[in-house]
């Protein structure tokens, strides 16, 4: 754990410069928009060390995969988004001194991540080794409104001293990936130009070919007045750079004004970049800084309206959640289908930017319940799209007649993970997505997208569950063996209770929706049956027949479910008998030790008992959480959110309020001695289950939202908003009462501490506890 950041409600705050946290800071002070992303790197050269990202949505390279021993069915590639061009740099001299933190004496140095507004601030002054000292503001966004453009504001100060300042902005694609596999580098220059006050590259991806065009063009400005520049334009192969020198008196301040662009194929014609980059900049240019700066406080104004979530009495939980909330929204706007979430966001080059079963599972709930249906819908259709090569993925595994496995890890639908135990046995993935078409559903009531994208998914997915599971003539019973739930630290087991859970509910619902679409649209039905090949009475006898003699391994003594079966077998030790030394044990046990232990790296039968607590008495639950809490070590990002709810959910809420500390700090104060990799975005939404499914008790069952608030000792009272089905209802929670505002005009059906309420349009209830 490393706690060196400021609490404030709206802000992230770093006071003093400390090379040891340098790459931290990068990650956690990281700013996007959506469409590009970038660490939280220094404008000015640094010579210590970093990890310098720029990343553009949708351009990745695949990597080819390093392994021992090839394996039938094995991905030959990791893909990878890809380190972009740096478009931030602007490198200064001072009477021919290069400024460097990494070499100057530095006071007075501020890092500002301002949520509110969605910019980063910097502020520093420097002595350099020939004694001249500088002072420096630096201001820098991603515009959320053209997201094609990044700015910044640099004023530099000349403190102590008269002479010459050097100022040249660049842009540099001869950049590496840190975890390239064979150390490559992955874009091969087209063009790059500079002339006046302009710089341009257009550089190409090597195999995937995609096509950017990284453009920048500024101003200088002193003591308030635009400056009339002669610069000294020059360019190398994947370097462009534009070069100006300014004579300043001792108190003079220049601020220099970088406008940026990033244009790629994925989004315009290749033959059009460099016209379309340079129209970015000309808007940029005429619009300026100010202005675009406004209308991105009035965007990120917008968002924090829909998707706040406040708490007063507790800075801690508040910064943390905040901080969590922002992140997500400056990933992911919803704006594109093409588009998913990766692990690191725009943070990181670990996971590789690329897609996981954690969009599904943790992501679509932030999104369904903040942000207009499309947004969510548009992560569905993602997969959509990929069904064919789902299908192609499980065809190569052995699998047929349209069986889908979706992949693990994924850029364009093609399975890509570079580990064996993950890519073939970790399919409880497949389950995860079926469930988010459900988990849609139940909030929008988005019935059409059943009829022409659902169903067909779903039979994909079933189709593949009746195949992979298999007949056991000794349990007399289904089983599906050889595969990897959620918890990561078991690998080949057979009969995980998880899987076997979600795999036979996801057949179960599909005959659901198949019944649905049959009735409300027969011909389209019709016509996908007749597209698959879809033998109804044969296929959905299979289904109902695995559903109804499914094995689920269960201790009736102990009165739980079974992670897998034997999970008794192991030594029975407890996370508290641990000794600390060994921990995290990831970083201390061999791979061997950690697969013979009992302990758990993420919830796993708790995680089935989450998604399908309805199912399940409290005393049941209770059992289970008791069981598997005390197993539970907590080494991925992702566990202690579930933890969160079903402890909130058993009244238990000092654990959950140190569970969600855990989760919704993890970052910001480093817990897992990481964050220098990136962050961990995916998990950022359990942050935001833990507060609104966790304490808010939030659930959506049967076309009504239930809710039973609790507050945690440490907060006066929390407030959060919930979309449903065209509505937005605010939920303001303290120790004494509950106020649901609904803020549309139709009306709701709630059900609030157990008791049903109907909330007209645009009217309150208020309950006191």
């Amino acid at each position: 754990m490393n706690k060196y950041l400021k609490l404030d409600k709206w802000n992230i705050i770093e006071e003093g410069f400390v090379h040891e946290n340098v790459t931290s800071s990068e990650s956690i002070f990281s700013i996007g928009n959506g469409r590009m992303g970038q660490r939280a790197n220094f404008e000015e050269k640094y010579s210590g060390e970093t990890l310098q990202g720029n990343y553009i949505a949708g351009v990745y390279y695949p990597d080819k995969t390093k392994v021992g021993w090839w394996k039938n069915g094995y991905p030959e590639y990791f893909a990878k988004v890809l380190n972009a061009a740096n478009w931030i740099g602007i490198n200064i001299k001072v009477d021919g001194e290069e400024l460097d933190l990494n070499t100057s004496k530095v006071g007075k140095f501020k890092r500002t991540l301002n949520m509110l507004e969605g910019h980063l601030l910097r502020s520093f002054s420097a002595t350099m080794q020939n004694k001249n000292t500088v002072e420096v503001n630096a201001q820098r966004f991603l515009s959320i409104v053209d997201d094609d453009l990044g700015l910044i504001k640099y004023a530099i100060k000349a403190v102590n001293f008269s002479g010459v300042i050097s100022i040249a902005p660049y842009v540099d694609v001869d950049v590496v990936n840190e975890d390239s596999n064979y150390d490559e580098k992955f874009w091969d220059s087209i063009t790059q130009s500079a002339s006046d006050n302009e710089a341009s590259i257009t550089a190409k991806t090597k195999k995937t070919n995609f096509v950017v065009t990284t453009a920048m063009r500024y101003e200088i400005w002193k003591n308030g007045e635009k400056l009339e520049l002669a610069p000294v334009a020059s360019f190398r192969d994947k370097y462009a750079e534009s070069m100006s020198e300014i004579k300043v008196a001792e108190g003079d301040e220049l601020i220099i004004y970088k406008f940026a662009t990033n244009v790629s194929s994925f989004n315009h014609n290749v033959s059009k970049l460099e016209e379309v980059a340079k129209l970015e900049l000309n808007k940029a240019q005429n619009k300026h800084y100010d202005t675009m700066l406004e209308e991105q406080k009035q965007a990120w104004a917008a968002k924090w309206e829909e998707s706040d979530i406040t708490i007063e009495g507790d800075v801690e939980a508040q910064q943390a959640i905040r901080f969590n909330i922002f992140q997500l929204n400056q990933t992911y706007t919803g704006e594109d289908e093409r588009l998913n979430i990766g692990p690191k966001g725009f943070t990181g080059e670990k996971y590789g930017g690329v897609t996981y079963w954690d969009t599904e599972a943790y992501c679509l709930p932030f999104y369904l319940a903040t942000a207009d249906k499309h947004v969510a819908r548009n992560l569905l259709l993602y997969r959509y799209k990929q069904l064919n090569r789902a299908i192609e993925n499980a065809a190569k595994l052995g699998f047929n007649s349209g069986a889908a496995l979706f992949p693990m890890v994924t850029m364009n639908g093609e399975e890509c993970h570079n580990e064996w135990e993950i890519t073939f046995e970790e399919i409880h993935r497949n389950g995860a997505i079926a469930f988010a078409v459900y988990n849609y559903i139940r909030y929008t009531d988005d019935k059409e997208y059943l009829e022409d994208y659902g169903l067909e998914l779903l039979i994909g997915i079933s189709r593949f569950w009746s195949q992979r599971i298999t007949y056991s003539e000794n349990y007399k019973k289904y089983v599906m063996l050889g595969v990897t739930g959620p918890n990561e630290y078991e690998n080949n087991v057979d009969n995980n209770w998880y899987t076997n859970t979600l795999a036979c509910w996801t057949m179960d619902y599909t005959q659901e929706v198949l019944d649905h679409v049959k009735s409300v649209a027969p011909a389209k039905f019709k016509a996908l049956s007749e597209k698959l090949n879809f033998t109804e009475s044969v296929e959905l006898a299979r289904w109902t027949d695995i559903s109804d003699n499914m094995h689920y391994p269960e201790d009736k003594e102990l009165g739980v479910f079974l992670q897998q079966d034997n999970y008794l077998n192991k030594e029975q030790i407890l996370v508290k008998d641990l000794d600390p030394k060994h921990r995290p044990i990831n970083q201390n046990w061999s791979w061997d030790r950690i697969l013979r232990s009992c302990f758990i790296k993420q919830a796993d039968t708790l995680q089935g008992i989450y998604l399908f607590e309805e199912n399940y008495d409290k005393e049941t639950i209770e059992r289970n959480f008791d069981f598997y809490e005390q197993r539970t070590v907590h080494e991925s990002s992702l566990s202690p959110c579930v933890h969160t709810v079903l402890a909130a959910k058993l009244d238990r809420m000092d654990q959950a309020y140190d569970l969600y500390l855990r989760t919704s700090r993890l970052d910001l104060d480093d817990y897992n001695v990481e964050v220098h990799e990136g962050l961990h975005i995916t998990s950022m939404a359990g942050t935001w289950m833990s507060v609104v499914q966790g304490f808010g008790g939030l659930r959506v069952n049967n076309g009504k939202v239930y809710l039973n608030p609790r507050t945690p000792k440490a907060w006066d009272s929390y407030s959060f908003k919930v979309r449903f089905r065209g509505s937005v209802l605010k939920v303001n929670a303290s120790k004494n009462s509950v106020e649901v505002e609904n803020q549309s005009s139709n009306d709701v059906s709630l059900v609030l501490f157990d008791k049903e309420y109907k909330v007209k349009g645009n009217d309150s209830l208020t309950i006191n506890n």
